[in-house]
Order: C-alpha cells, then structure tokens, then sequence
C-alpha cells in the first residue's frame, strides 16, 4: 500500500536508514523498534520527543521511529495496514475496529478533554445562558466533549443544548478564530486549543470532566490512548510492556520538571509565553493515573454519548468489545 511518509527521529535532526522494518526481521544485534504513527504537529509528539530525548526507549529495549502522516485518517490507515505498529486514537474507534476483527486494544495515553469557552467579556455565566446563541464545535455533530455536555444539559437543564443553540461546525483553527471575533458566542473545541483560548483572554463556562462528574461518569477515564494489535503484543510482550513503562516515564518528567518543557518548546508552537504555559497546563492535566482503564467506567461513558450519538458514532456497536483495554501484566 503506497504511503507518502517521512521517517525520523522525532528530534528530526538525522535520517534513519531500515529502521522501519518490522522487528522481526532485525538481527539480533540491532535495536527493536516500535514505529509510531504520528501528525507532524501532533501534541503527543511531545511525550514521543521526551521518550526520545531522554532515552526512555532504549532504556526499555526498544527504538522509537516516528512515521509522520497526513491527518488521522492516515494514521488509522497505517495502523490499518500494518504499515506502523501503534498510533495515538481514542478508544471508540480502537472499539469500531476490534468489533470488526481487527484485535486492535488501547493503551492509555490522555484523559485531556475540552470545555465550554466564550469571550472573557461574555455575559453568558452558565450553560443555561447559551440558549439562542451561536457555539462554534471542533469535531462534528458526534464529538465526544459536544455529546457529554448535551447530555448535561438534558440531566440538569432539562433541555437540550442542541436544540436551543445554534450550532456551527468546524476545524479547531476556525472554532478558535470565530470565538476570538465573536462570529460565534461560544466555543467548543480540543483541549489544546482550548489552552491557546485561555491564554488569550477567553474563559470557561464548564469542562467536559465537570460535566461528565455531574453525570455520574468517572472523569478520569482516559479517551485517547496507543492503539496496539493482539499479535502483535503476543509477539512482543517485552516491546508493548516498554512502551507502556517509557510512556509513563516520560509522563512522571514532564507532569514535575519545567526544564523538561524547555526542551519542547520549539515543538509546540506556542504565540508566546502565556500560550506556552497553558499548553503545558492543560498536558499535564491530562495525565492519566498509572494501570488499566476501568472497562466499565468506560462501558457508562460510551452508553452516554451514545444515546445521543446514535450509530453515526457507535457504527453499530452496543456495547465496547471485550479485551479493548490492555495493561502489561
């Protein structure tokens, strides 16, 4: 399957030559890798550029290669085709595609999510006071934050904010600008955005965990995680149990060491320093408890938004497919 790719160092500063073949086909004497799908501007390059930097893969013995892709559909594509061995999803797709027989499982990586956030000179106080307006959603009709806080509005307002608000769809760029010019009287988009909206003068109505508390469901429930296949964890236990030790190395560093984030400053694209710190912020408030996903913390999370979401966001899934969530032993 022909992919347009780079394959790097995530420091990017020298070219790897054979290192994306499968492990199995290295001598002894070479380094395992672990390829990891990545967008070039991904945030979680920067715990794949911490494990880098600091030797957390090699201390865990393995090799870590980034592939760069074009957008997520072409990360889940690569998954797909075997063409990398782990990338970055959210588990309701990780879901999708073991229901189907792909034995994909996840690995948690973030329990970062977004919020609700309008102009630092809103009147609007409270979720009840966007009725009639305009609020601007990164991620489609079926966007997890979007789903939960409908739901929210439903248990506690009685009604539904999708049918007393306006809603304008978009990329997470053009949410953020329509929020900062006013197109838009509300905003719901990625949590890194979302931090860049906090860092210019923007402020929050409710977070998607308040919501989901307020609902009964477990906050803590990480949504985004490393996507990894049956055979190839029963292939590559020491490999799948080093990754899952230099992720949380890497989590450890940087949820404590500022001098860390020094180092990916260059990576993040930070405006400036108020938009760097809130970035860093919003990171390290999505670091996820060490251990395995709660499966049925997880299973009332999906129930949830999928009452809303309909088959548009379950593709048919009535319940999450045993064995999704994996932690080494």
């Amino acid at each position: 399957m022909p992919f347009s790719r780079r394959i790097t160092l995530l420091a990017g500063t020298a070219a790897l030559v054979g290192l994306a073949l499968p492990a199995r086909a290295q001598s002894p004497a070479t380094p395992l890798t672990i390829r990891v799908g990545t967008l070039e501007n991904g945030t979680v390059n920067w715990e794949l550029q911490t494990i880098h930097n600091r030797g957390f893969d090699t201390d865990n013995g393995f090799k870590l290669v980034s592939m760069i892709l074009a957008g997520n559909p072409a990360t889940q594509v690569a998954m797909q085709g075997g063409e990398v061995d782990t990338i970055v999803s959210d588990w309701l797709w990780v879901a999708q595609q073991r229901a189907r027989g792909t034995g994909f499982r996840f690995l948690p990586y973030s329990t970062a999510v977004g919020g609700v956030m309008v102009r630092g000179d809103s009147p609007a106080q409270t979720l009840a006071d966007l009725r009639g307006k305009k609020i601007g959603i990164a991620g489609g009709p079926v966007d997890k934050s979007w789903l939960i806080l409908r739901a929210w509005s439903r248990e506690k307002l009685g009604e539904d904010l999708a049918d007393v608000a306006q809603q304008v769809f978009g990329a997470p760029p053009m949410i953020l600008n329509a929020a900062e010019t006013g197109e838009v009287d509300a905003a719901i988009n990625f949590w890194h955005f979302q931090a860049k909206m906090k860092a210019r003068g923007m402020r929050e109505l409710m977070t998607v965990q308040t919501a989901a508390a307020d609902l009964g469901l477990d906050p803590s429930t990480p949504l985004v995680g490393y996507v990894l296949r049956d055979d190839w964890i029963a292939a590559n236990p020491a490999l799948a149990a080093g990754l899952s030790r230099a992720s949380r190395a890497a989590k450890d560093l940087l949820a404590s060491d500022d001098a860390a984030w020094e180092e990916l400053r260059p990576f993040m694209e930070a405006a400036d320093e108020a938009e760097f710190q809130a970035l860093k912020a919003g990171w390290r408030a999505g670091i996820p408890a060490p251990g395995p996903v709660d499966a049925a913390n997880a299973q009332q999370m999906f129930a949830t938004m999928a009452e809303l979401g309909g088959e548009e966001l379950t593709g048919g899934l009535a319940t999450l497919p045993e064995g999704l969530f994996w932690w080494p032993e």
